[in-house]
Order: C-alpha cells, then sequence, then structure tokens
C-alpha cells in the first residue's frame, strides 16, 4: 500500500468488472472522474457500477459513456434517476438492511471497490467516516485479481482491490467502520470539502405535519429513526421539549445537533448501545460533519445490524417516521417511484416500520407522512396507485399516516374504515371526489 495520486493503469478497473463505490457524504469523488477517464480512453466495456445514493454528477451515468459503464443502483439518488428512466441505467429493489447479503452471498462480487477514508491513525486504521451501511460487506467481498498497478510505485498484488481516497476532512467515526490500511491496495490523496447539505427551509405545510407527529405520537424516551426529507426534518425542530430522547436510525443529519446541544437527546433510556446514537450513513452541513468527528457520543455500524427489526424492536417507544409519495385508499404505500419513474428506492422504510410495530414493549409507531397534495395540486390520497407505481409498504404493514390535516390511525381497521380515515386527512378540495371514488371502488361508502 502506498499514497499516490489518482492515475488508472490496466489492471485497477477492466472490462466485465464490477466497481463498488462509497455513497452518501463518502462518495469518493476524487476516484470516480478518473476512473470514467481510464474506461474512455481504455476503450473499456460492460463495466457495472454498484452503489447506494452517491453525490456529484456521477459520470458513469452520462449518454456518452453509457458504451463503458452501467449504473445499478441499491437506492437511488437524483444523479442517477435519468439513466434509468432511459434504460441505461438499472436499479435494485432491496430493504436496505439486506443489501450487504447481496455481497455476502455472492450475487454482486465487486472487482473494485472505491471508498473515502480518513487518513490513518497511529495504529494504522482509517475510518469509513459518514458512511459505514453496505459498505464494510462490499469491501468484505471484493473479488480478488491479478495485479493492479495505479502508479509507477505501486507492485503487483494478488488480493481484492480496494482503492481509498484519504481525506482529512472526512469525521472519523468509531463503530464497524474501521478498516486497517493494510487492507487498502492503494490510498489516494484526495482532500476535500465534504457535501455542504445545510438543513432545508421548511414550508408552513411541512411544519404543520412535524408538530402534529412531535405533539401526538412522539413521547419521552422515544427511540427515533428518521429517514431522508424534509418532513423528519419538521418532526425533529418540533421536539425542543422532549426529555430522554433516544436515536437509532440509518440516517441522520444535522436536526440531532440541535436536540442534543438543547439536552433532549440523551439516549439514556435505548436497551440497544444506551447513551450512544447510533446510525450507519449520513450527509449534512459542516456543522454536522464537526459535530460527527471524533464523538464518542456517535457510533456508526453496519446497516444490516442498524436496521435489523430484531435489534431496533429491542429499544423503547421505537418512533420510526418516513416520508411517502402516495397512499391509495386502502393503505397501499409508495415511496421509491412516481408511476413507473423509479425516484428513490426501497431504504430502511419497512425495516423501521417493522421493527417499530414488533417493538417489545408494545409502543411502538410506525408513522408515515407525506403533505396531502403535490406541488400542482393533485391529491397524494388517491383511489387508484399510478400505473407502474412501486408499492414499498404494503397496506399489512402501514399503521399511522399523517398529512397537515391531521392523522389517520390504520392499524386493525377495515378497507371500508381506512378509506374514511384517510379522507378525512386528504386537502380539502379532493375529498368529495375521494369519496365517489372509495364508493365505486368498494361498493358501499366509507365509514368509521
Amino acid at each position: 500500500m502506498c499514497i499516490c495520486v489518482p492515475c488508472y493503469h490496466e489492471g485497477c478497473v477492466n472490462t466485465g468488472d464490477t466497481v463498488f463505490l462509497h455513497g452518501a457524504a463518502a462518495t469518493p469523488r476524487k476516484l470516480i472522474p478518473a476512473m470514467v477517464e481510464h474506461g474512455k480512453k481504455a476503450n473499456l466495456k460492460d463495466v457495472q457500477v454498484c452503489h447506494i445514493h452517491t453525490e456529484g454528477p456521477a459520470e458513469y451515468t452520462l449518454p456518452e459513456n453509457a458504451a463503458h459503464f452501467r449504473s445499478n443502483s441499491f437506492f437511488t439518488g437524483a444523479n442517477c434517476r435519468k439513466s434509468i428512466a432511459e434504460g441505461t441505467g438499472d436499479f435494485t429493489p432491496v430493504f436496505l438492511s439486506e443489501i450487504p447479503l447481496i455481497f455476502h452471498r455472492g450475487i454482486v462480487r465487486p472487482d473494485v471497490a472505491m471508498v473515502q477514508v480518513t487518513p490513518p491513525d497511529a495504529h494504522g486504521f482509517c475510518s469509513l467516516g459518514t458512511s459505514v451501511d453496505c459498505t464494510r460487506a462490499a469491501i468484505q467481498h471484493s473479488k480478488y485479481i491479478i495485479g493492479i498497478m495505479i502508479s509507477s510505485l505501486l507492485k503487483s498484488y494478488k488480493r481484492s482491490v480496494c482503492p481509498g481516497q484519504v481525506n482529512s476532512k472526512m469525521p472519523r467515526t468509531v463503530g464497524d467502520g474501521l478498516v486497517h490500511s493494510s487492507h487498502f491496495d492503494a490510498l489516494v490523496e484526495g482532500e476535500m470539502d465534504l457535501p455542504d447539505h445545510k438543513p432545508p427551509v421548511l414550508s408552513d405545510v411541512e411544519k404543520k405535519i412535524g408538530q402534529l407527529i412531535a405533539d401526538n405520537l412522539v413521547v419521552d424516551g422515544a427511540t427515533l429513526q428518521m429517514g431522508i426529507g424534509s418532513i423528519p426534518d419538521a418532526v425533529l425542530s418540533a421536539l425542543m421539549n422532549h426529555k430522554d430522547l433516544g436515536i437509532h436510525s440509518e440516517m441522520f443529519s444535522d436536526g440531532v445537533i440541535d436536540l442534543v446541544e438543547n439536552g433532549c437527546v440523551t439516549n439514556a433510556r435505548k436497551r440497544i448501545q444506551p447513551g450512544k446514537i447510533v446510525g450507519s450513513f449520513s450527509i449534512g452541513s459542516k456543522r454536522f460533519y464537526d459535530f460527527m468527528h471524533n464523538n464518542p457520543f456517535v457510533v456508526m455500524m453496519a446497516v444490516d445490524y442498524v436496521n435489523d427489526t430484531m435489534v431496533i424492536c429491542q429499544n423503547p417507544n421505537v418512533t420510526a417516521i418516513n416520508s411517502c409519495i402516495e397512499v391509495d385508499l386502502t393503505g397501499q404505500v409508495v415511496s421509491d417511484s412516481i408511476g413507473p419513474r423509479i425516484y428513490s428506492g426501497v431504504g430502511g422504510q419497512i425495516d423501521f416500520l417493522r421493527g417499530a410495530a414488533m417493538g417489545l414493549d408494545g409502543q411502538g409507531k410506525p408513522i408515515l407522512a407525506m403533505p396531502s397534495s403535490t406541488k400542482k395540486g393533485e391529491s397524494k390520497i388517491v383511489p387508484y396507485v399510478k400505473q407502474g407505481a412501486g408499492v414499498v409498504t404494503s397496506r399489512n404493514h402501514i399503521q399511522y399516516l399523517v398529512t397537515e390535516y391531521g392523522i389517520a390511525s390504520l392499524f386493525g381497521k377495515s378497507i371500508r374504515q381506512r378509506a374514511h380515515a384517510l379522507i378525512q386527512i386528504a386537502h380539502p378540495d379532493h375529498r368529495d371526489a375521494l369519496e365517489k371514488a372509495a364508493f365505486e371502488r368498494l361498493k358501499c361508502m366509507p365509514s368509521p
């Protein structure tokens, strides 16, 4: 292993290889352009690039590179949606908790794993920093190849290829993300700022939804999971008067900092890693990365542990808060697509909805939330899901749905009762049409 400049020669990435990319804030932005440039110069073919959400322009998805690279998203970001829609990229539906199994079972065997890490410490250990998720599994199961040549200083290795981008601005975190430098075939100097995602400006609708959840569904001592989006952030901003909250969530961001500093998040009542915020990947602002760095209050673990329902359910008052795209009158939930167009992914929604529902204390709350209408004024509560849409959360799994007009508690309700409850929290402009559609679908009037 040595420190070298980003340079790719034959033997690192070859035709037919599978490349795994570190994701979220840890996306190795120094390595990706170099890989793509090498692919074009060497005229590589059929290189599969697999990953969860990555940051940056994702050059491997551009039309001019389609002859060389094909992306396979286990969770899709905005930079891959176009290629998937146009058929030049792939999407694999999978629970976040089960992505590591794709590597453990040999369904995908990376030839090259590209990650971003902290500099080695005094004992030679680098940290995967902000994103452990499925990355450790990908590293463990990278294939052995004959010889890699990242610079003229490197010898050939008969071992898995794992070039790492070393960035002192990556926060060092403890947990499953520590990897000894001897496991890397090369460490590339990659000093750069991490993606700066400042907290979003919340709309009045989002604030209302956040307040409804905070006031009615989150109790003192609850263990929180927050999915991606503005609504989970809105909930966090409304919790400043709560006490002894805990965090056990696949991802978290800036919203937790004020709660920690205000003494609201103590993790004191958690049964799993009490006294610690438990996460798997994260992205946020510089303030957030500074908060994470060398902070013993934060433990970053592999996602098959964090999102294991049998782990989640042991914590007290597990309150899982996730966003969705549309819900039909029977409670089917679309979260990963708009019609047939892939928007995000399955993620950890079901992992935590089930973990909360299975809570050993019987107090878990699986919560889904969304504005009642789209930006175009269309109802997000619909008679039928759009053609081609993917149902991520089945009507068997949904329990609470929250819009700015209230909370629908659906567990144990018949389809007729569900339709009634959902219509009550739909936008008033759409309630008459939904009631008519419910009658046509159910052959009877919705009723409480």
